[in-house]
Order: C-alpha cells, then structure tokens, then sequence
C-alpha cells in the first residue's frame, strides 16, 4: 500500500498522475436524448415528473465499452474518467439506494460495471466523476433551507452511493466531484466522506470539488496553473459543451487540443479532454476525428509528454517548452522556417534534434541566447514539431523580463 500524504507532491499515490498529463473525460447520461447538453433539464426547466420517462426508458444500446478504452489508449491517454451520475440524478451504475438507474430503468445495464470491467481489462486507470448536487433528491436543498434533518438523509444518500462506487467496481485511480456549490466542506461532510474513500480505495487521488482541497486543483475550460506545490488537472471540451449536443458545431481544431496539451504539460498540469456520446453510446465523429489525429501525433511525440514536469524555460514565441529528465523539448506551433531564436535558457546545450526524423540540427548559445539553424523551411508536422534539446547538469532558465 502506498504511503498517501494528501495534496503532497511527493506522495508515491500521486506519481501516477504527475507523470500522465492526458486523460479522457466523458459526459454521459440520459440528456444526450435530448441532445442539447448536460444542464438541458435544469436550463428547460423540465419538472422532473416529465425527466424522469426519458432517463428510465433511455436504452444506449451501441454502447461498447471496450471501444471508448481503445479510442482513449489510442490517442495517448492514461486515464479515463466518466459520469456515474450528473446533476439530474440519474445513476449509470446500480445502487441500492434509488431506482433511478440505468440497472432498474429500460436499459437494465450497470453501464459503470461495464466500462469498469473495459478498463481494468485494457489496463487504462478509471476514474468516477460523481456530482454532489442532485436535482431529483427531494432533500437535496435541505441544508440550504435550514432543515437539518433532510439535509442528513441527502448527505447519507450521497456518501452511501460514494461508498457504493468506491467498493463494487475494483481499483479505482480518481474520484472526479463535482456540484458542490450550494454547500461547503463541513455541509458536505467531505472530511468525513473522503477518508472513506481513501479507507476502500488507499491509493486514490481525489479533486478538490467537494469543497476541501484534497490531491489536486480543477480548472475548467482554462488553462491557470497551481503553486509549483500543488498538482492540477485542465478539463476542456473539444467543442463547447460537455454532454453531447447536436446543435453545437464549434470544434477546436485538432492543432489547438494538441497545443493545449503542451501548453498544460509545460507548466506541469493534465489536461482532461472530454467527450460527449450520443445516446447511442457512440462518440461523436468529430471526436473520433480529433482522437486519431492527436494518437498520431503522440506516436511519434510522447516522449515530452510522460514523465514531464513543470518546465522553468516556459513559453517563447515559437510555442511552448517541457521538461522530461535533463532535455528541453520545443513544441513548436508556429513555425518561422529555416533558423529559430530562443532566449532564456540556462542550462548548457549538448545537443539539438528534431524528435520526429533525429535529425540533429546545428546550435549556437551564447549567454541567454540560443541559436538554432538547419531546420526545413516548412515544418515537419501540421500540429506542433518538437526539438530536443539535451542539457548538462540541473535544467534552468533565467528569469524573464518584467
């Protein structure tokens, strides 16, 4: 058993996640019926006796587990993490606690057992995220309306299926909360709620939205680092929404994910990249798109990715920089042709190569100046080319301007 020190950077339970910097998020449940987001029952104001036959009668019957972990290892990531439950209530797993689930309604699937058993089977760590706030317990606004004694049966509730997630489907590697606004740490009884989990799961990692900062921070579709003592995870749609909706064709550009990749690595975060299926349980082919394209690149570039931290040379005109062991690596996003400029760096350079081909470029350093000659006019890769550079001793840069 690993020795867990919460929120320690240092903890061997963590490591795991330092090093992965990539994960697949999936916002999944019975409002991709309707197709037009997560929020639609809250945002529609659909009064729950009119919800509730869309949930127990949704039947996602190309659901294909093993699928969306090959689709995820595919494209370079590590970890997974899925909706067990969204704000609306309604449970992809079975609990014991309701019958709102996708194990008592139509579908009559633990769809969480499935991907579970997916997971464990493809070897990709599994996370549940798993929302506080419940629009369809009649106690949910309990607390905030000075009823102690229904605000103790919401909270039982909430840590009973906590409790269910955390023992019925094997090793878990993240609890993933969100929706705890309307309370905070103590309303939540979090304290309480999260030693349980780490008592049925000792090496989990555990987000810190359940109002008490726990392993590490969540900001949502931004990239803002923590403290260089805190780990961090970005969770970004690759559209504009989170669950699935057919009316929202903003796609970021597979160029754009795989620099934000970069741009999050280079200052030691992860980047959670969701994907909203349809109700059929298939993904989006705009997602399966991007998906490939970025497996592609991480073939041939993961090695600044694992393993990096948190890089002292930063970001430069040419793109963004990450550390791995004693080399710098150059995502370069925007390309200026045969010679390159990069200013800041420290650290004696030994050696300079394009990561794709090995080509091994001409350089010249001179103080906080690097030179860097030889390259093609027109860059090698359409998303982002990395150049190693191998240096002597302890990486560092100088500090920059103000």
């Amino acid at each position: 058993m690993s020795e867990v020190r919460v929120g320690d950077m240092t903890s061997p339970h963590l490591q795991w996640f330092l090093d992965a910097h990539f994960g697949m998020f999936i916002h999944w449940g019975a409002y991709a019926v309707l197709g037009r987001g997560e929020w639609v029952m809250n945002l529609e104001r659909w009064p729950i006796e009119e919800y509730e036959p869309i949930a127990q009668n949704w039947n996602p019957e190309r659901f294909r587990p093993d699928e969306w972990v090959e689709m995820a290892k595919n494209a370079g990531m590590k970890y997974l993490v899925c909706t067990s439950k969204h704000h609306d209530g309604f449970c992809l797993f079975d609990s014991k606690l309701t019958d709102y689930t996708t194990a008592h309604s139509g579908c009559g699937r633990d769809l969480m057992a499935e991907l579970a058993e997916a997971c464990h089977a493809g070897g990709l760590k599994l996370g549940f995220y798993y929302s506080l706030k419940d629009w369809h317990h009649p106690d949910y606004e309990c607390g905030h309306d000075g009823d102690a004694e229904g605000h103790e049966r919401f909270l039982e509730y909430i840590h009973g299926q906590v409790r269910e997630l955390c023992s019925n489907y094997g090793k878990l590697a993240v609890m993933w909360y969100d929706g705890g606004g309307l309370y905070d740490g103590e309303g939540w009884k979090a304290d309480e709620m999260n030693a349980m989990v780490r008592e049925l799961q000792p090496d989990i990692i555990i987000n810190n939205r359940s109002r008490v900062p726990e392993d590490y921070d969540t900001p949502e579709q931004r990239v803002e680092a923590s403290g260089a003592d805190r780990a961090w995870e970005t969770c970004m749609t690759m559209n504009g929404s989170w669950g699935y909706h057919a009316g929202d064709d903003a796609w970021k550009s597979t160029r754009e994910l795989i620099a934000t990749l970069a741009r999050v690595t280079s200052q030691g975060g992860n980047l959670l990249l969701n994907v909203g299926p349809r109700a059929d349980g298939t993904f989006p082919p705009q997602s399966v798109e991007r998906l490939e394209q970025i497996g592609d690149w991480m073939r041939v570039n993961s090695e600044p990715i694992y393993g990096a931290r948190r890089s002292p040379l930063g970001w430069g005109y040419f793109g963004f920089s990450t550390l791995v062991g004693n080399s710098f690596y150059l995502h370069i996003t925007k390309w200026t042709g045969g010679e390159m400029t990069v200013g800041m760096l420290k650290s004696p350079v030994r050696s300079a190569m394009l990561l794709a081909t090995g080509q091994e470029l001409e350089f010249e350093q001179a103080e906080d100046r690097l030179w860097i000659r030889g390259l093609p006019e027109l860059p090698p890769d359409p998303y982002a080319t990395v150049i190693k550079l191998e240096v002597e001793g302890e990486p560092q840069a100088y500090a920059r301007w103000l």
